[in-house]
């Protein structure tokens, strides 16, 4: 009993105009209402001002992610880079994720700032920006907080002296308070950070050679890693934060990688209760940078069912950030990438082993050939295998995990997951947490664009 709520990119076109890239969509929140063994979908987009404002003008208006207006000249460009500086002309448009924060709130994000839209989880109705209240400025933070019911959790990268400040927001409140800051080891910018993992007692900070690139976001026109640089001599870097004293107790050199989401860490002990390390795993791009512009929606409609267009360098990244002094770290594959697919992303786990050792996680993976992930995945880090759902011409959203109330077992739950069909159609799915096996279907009376990130909202 309860509400699934998933956000994503689902309008891809003002008028006649057509986007880019698959983050540039306005955000369609679609819910799926579990009562009484029924299921109540339904959707609504989000009525950011970026939205509106490209509604009421026919055209975009905010600068998105690959996406600016279209200038008359240029004075307009240069008073719009004026805009820019202020937070002013980049968008709001929450397409990214959305969580239910401790006190009750619903809010659906992106990664600027004021892209924080409070939304009502039963008519999914726009209720308004949630307005930080708090001086820390900036323009950015992860589209991907740690939220439980005591906290908020989230870094805000700073541009200008590059580093990362962490911080915490408390239930009932709209002020975040600064709990350290982590200063860059190397590079022009801070890496991108679209999300990162929290330990027991320890945030982990991930410094990415794919850096924030200040010229590229002044461009008229995307490159081909639009908002960032790949500076691989930089080299990359993982900071492990204490989250009592702000203090920084390791800062490692890793391994190049690229990642945009962080699947979970925990802290590995000895054999007299000792933290030894902190063991840190994400969907790992096998530092190839090029999987952003292999979401250009040219790339993602143009599959033939025949040529196989998912780079095949995707994994369950593990990395291991000893507490010793020692100056390095290492990353490992989890498990052997072929069990998966090569292809992997998407990741959610049982919400009750957040930041403690866990076994399970589950993900999206690849059945070749295609050109964008199509199984629902679930893997097994410590048999180091994967059972995979796979329906042809079925394109799956994130597997959200929801325990059953009560639950003694890591995996006892159900696995939910909107599936959007090459033929236009859609509908949801739900899987045995355990077996894998799919419990039911239901499908809906019209297409559904894929979409992101997603929130359980038990039924109170």
């Amino acid at each position: 009993k309860g509400t699934y709520l998933r956000n994503g990119p689902g309008l891809w076109h003002i008028e006649d105009y057509n986007f880019r890239h698959l983050f540039d969509g306005y955000a369609t929140l679609v819910k799926l209402q579990f009562e009484n063994g029924r299921l109540i979908a339904g959707h609504r987009q989000i009525e950011s001002e970026a939205y509106k404002a490209a509604r009421k003008n026919k055209k975009v208006c905010f600068r998105e992610f690959s996406e600016v207006p279209k200038y008359e000249n240029f004075m307009a460009y240069v008073g719009d880079i004026a805009k820019l500086f202020s937070g002013a002309s980049l968008t709001d448009n929450a397409n990214t994720g959305v969580v239910k924060l401790g006190d009750g709130r619903v809010v659906c994000l992106t990664e600027t700032q004021k892209g924080s839209l409070v939304i009502d989880p039963n008519s999914l109705e726009t209720l308004g920006r949630l307005e930080y209240s708090d001086s820390l400025g900036g323009l950015i933070h992860s589209a991907h907080p740690i939220v439980t019911d005591a906290e908020l959790l989230t870094l805000l990268p700073d541009l200008v002296n590059p580093g990362y400040l962490v911080v915490r927001m408390e239930p009932g409140t709209n002020e975040r308070k600064v709990i350290g800051r982590v200063n860059c080891r190397n590079g022009p910018a801070p890496g991108w950070v679209h999300s990162f993992p929290v330990t027991e007692h320890y945030v982990v900070v991930p410094e990415m050679p794919l850096r924030y690139c200040a010229q590229n976001l002044l461009r008229a026109e995307p490159t081909p890693l639009y908002k960032f640089e790949w500076h691989p001599e930089s080299k990359a870097f993982l900071h492990v934060m204490c989250k009592a004293s702000g203090k920084i107790v390791a800062s490692v050199e890793v391994p190049l990688f690229v990642t945009f989401h962080f699947i979970n860490a925990y802290e590995e002990e000895d054999e007299d209760g000792r933290v030894t390390a902190i063991i840190a795993d994400c969907c790992e791009h096998n530092a190839d940078a090029t999987i952003l512009d292999q979401l250009r929606l040219q790339n993602l409609r143009s599959f033939n069912g025949k040529d196989d267009l998912l780079p095949d360098a995707s994994r369950v990244g593990r990395f291991t950030i000893p507490l010793d002094g020692s100056p390095y770290g290492k990353l490992e594959s989890a498990l052997e990438p072929d069990e998966h697919g090569r292809g992997m992303d998407m990741c959610s786990i049982n919400p009750t082993k957040l930041g403690k050792k866990y076994r399970y996680a589950y993900a999206c993976g690849a059945q070749r050939p295609c050109h964008f992930p199509n199984t629902l995945t679930k893997l097994d880090l410590v048999k180091k295998k994967a059972k995979n759902w796979h329906e042809a011409g079925a394109v799956p959203s994130e597997p959200f995990f929801v325990a059953r109330p009560g639950a003694t077992e890591e995996d006892d739950g159900v696995v939910i997951s909107l599936i959007s069909e090459k033929n236009g159609n859609g509908y949801a799915v739900l899987l045995d947490g355990s077996t894998f096996e799919e419990i039911a279907r239901a499908k809906l009376p019209y297409g559904l664009p894929y979409g992101l990130h997603g929130c359980w909202v038990p039924k109170e």
